[in-house]
């Protein structure tokens, strides 16, 4: 009986220690538009902490990007997924997410700017947050988004691109760069194509940004998410393998510009 009481309360113990998952669905503002986006921290973590903005892909704010900022959450970080859409905005077909996203990766990228950094702002309100140790990460669409808010120079430690459109019609922004650049891509991306890639490399050595690609071999677009399929041929397909090693890479990315 006491084997059984003890185990019992190292059990609760080591609940108690690995604390919660807390999520909340945040209204905030860009000018008069409200958005709607997705607020998550592990409670066992005391103090102020890194913060992490999640930009969504071309689907808007659902499951998928929730996900990740759980995982996030997880890790010891606040993370927030940013609505760039806006509240109850949410495409259900390709055809309806393409209309939506051309928006805003049109040649004036001041809205897609603008969206991000009403989320950052948001993300950096939150009281557990260290506004000094803040990050950017985004999915396709919102890889686009979050290397937007980088080069409008935005106050960010770092900044991780997942198989994101790596295009801008402003490459001098580039300059205004404040942290570190991590892309990660599909080496048979057809959406984001070899030139796409050899200018944003050189638009990077050109600002002096501290960047880095990486390349995983056999994927295509949207290799991080299993609701792509697994048909290369389509352009999207999941690879689980590019989806584990670019999260491990993610991961030492945040440990080095946040200094844990």
């Amino acid at each position: 009986m006491k084997q059984c009481l003890f185990a019992l309360m190292m059990l609760l113990i080591a609940q108690s220690a690995q604390g919660r998952l807390i999520t909340k669905t945040v209204e905030y503002k860009e000018g008069t538009t409200t958005l709607e986006g997705y607020l998550a921290y592990d409670d066992a973590v005391k103090g102020k902490r890194p913060g992490v903005l999640v930009i969504h892909e071309w689907t808007g704010v659902n499951a998928y990007v929730k996900k990740r900022v759980d995982q996030l959450a997880g890790l010891g970080y606040v993370a927030f997924a940013a609505d760039i859409y806006g509240k109850g905005v949410r495409p259900s077909t390709p055809e309806l997410a393409a209309k939506e996203a051309a928006k805003y990766r049109g040649k004036d990228r001041s809205l897609i700017r603008a969206r991000a950094a009403a989320g950052l702002a948001t993300l950096a309100a939150a009281p557990n947050v260290d506004t000094n140790r803040l990050a950017v990460m985004g999915y396709c669409f919102g890889g686009t988004a979050a290397l937007e808010l980088a080069r409008s120079g935005a106050n960010l430690k770092g900044t991780v691109s997942f198989h994101g459109g790596l295009d801008t019609p402003n490459p001098a922004d580039a300059r205004s760069i404040k942290g570190k650049v991590l892309a990660l891509h599909g080496a048979d991306d057809p959406f984001v194509p070899a030139p796409q890639v050899a200018a944003f490399q050189d638009e990077m050595r050109q600002a002096k940004v501290d960047w880095e690609m990486v390349l995983y071999g056999g994927a295509v677009h949207s290799f991080t998410n299993p609701d792509s399929g697994n048909d290369n041929s389509k352009g999207a397909a999941y690879n689980a393998e590019a989806d584990r090693r670019s999260w491990a890479e993610m991961k030492l990315f945040f440990n080095e510009i946040f200094g844990k």
